[in-house]
């Protein structure tokens, strides 16, 4: 073999492995991308419907293989013993479309956000003064805040529960349409945060110590798309709380409550 020859041996063995390399690369990108949000479909459906029974019927205790959250007391005298994993409430964002709807469950560790966006577990229940904390992935498994950066101060983000629809709306300047405003309460609509920052699910969100007269819901997510290099959050307020009638929707649902 010439020195050409082995140059040129050395360099289609280089080419093959390197193709080898960018098929196994875009297989992962579809499988992370595509194949989970299969799967965590899956999950989410049966979570929901198991909520949706649970309402229906007695109140869901959970499978003997789930963790169960200790009666954790939270400000404003609720407590929530929801199993991990396990439905809480449903989720309802008009700005994503008349059709966008999941169930909030339990936690926020893996498993639980494969199934869907999470609470924060300690965190105030839907309804409660201080701070309902939601997480969701972005971008993948289900990818429930995928489209996150799209809302506007005062949109509508509804929540049901077993006897109520809470209606939160987006903080910030709605005359301008600018996220980053912050209320008289020191909050703005949107935030750019490192993952460390946990301060933002306070009951105050970023103000230690001080004590929530109103009752808010931040949710979590990654940002950029397609990155966990920092975190996107998106604070609202309780607009107004409606008791549920049958299968009657809110006004912001498209209904007359």
């Amino acid at each position: 073999m010439t020195a050409g020859d082995r140059v040129r041996f050395a360099l289609s063995g280089l080419g093959q492995t390197l193709i080898t390399c960018g098929l196994i690369v875009l297989l992962f990108v579809v499988y992370e991308v595509w194949v989970t949000n299969i799967f965590a479909d899956a999950k989410q459906h049966s979570v929901r419907t198991k909520l949706i029974e649970s309402w229906q019927d007695a109140p869901t205790t959970g499978s003997s293989d789930q963790a169960t959250v200790p009666a954790l007391p939270l400000p404003g005298g609720a407590q929530s013993t929801t199993p991990i994993g396990s439905g809480l409430a449903v989720l309802y964002i008009p700005r994503f479309g008349k059709d966008y709807s999941r169930a909030i469950v339990q936690g926020t560790n893996d498993a639980s956000l494969e199934k869907g966006p999470g609470h924060y577990v300690g965190t105030q229940l839907p309804g409660e003064v201080g701070n309902f904390a939601v997480a969701g992935h972005r971008v993948g498994k289900g990818e429930p805040f995928l489209n996150l950066d799209q809302l506007k101060p005062g949109d509508p983000l509804v929540v049901e529960t077993k006897d109520s629809w809470f209606i939160y709306k987006v903080k910030g300047d709605t005359a301008t349409g600018d996220l980053s405003t912050a209320g008289v309460d020191g909050v703005p609509g949107r935030q750019i945060v490192n993952p460390s920052d946990g301060q933002v699910i306070l009951p105050v969100p970023n103000h230690p110590g001080q004590k929530a007269t109103e009752a808010l819901m931040t949710l979590t997510t990654c940002h950029p798309k397609f990155t966990a290099t920092q975190r996107m959050i998106i604070f609202s307020a309780l607009s107004r709380t409606v008791a549920r009638h049958g299968d009657t929707l809110p006004t912001e649902l498209g209904g007359t409550l």
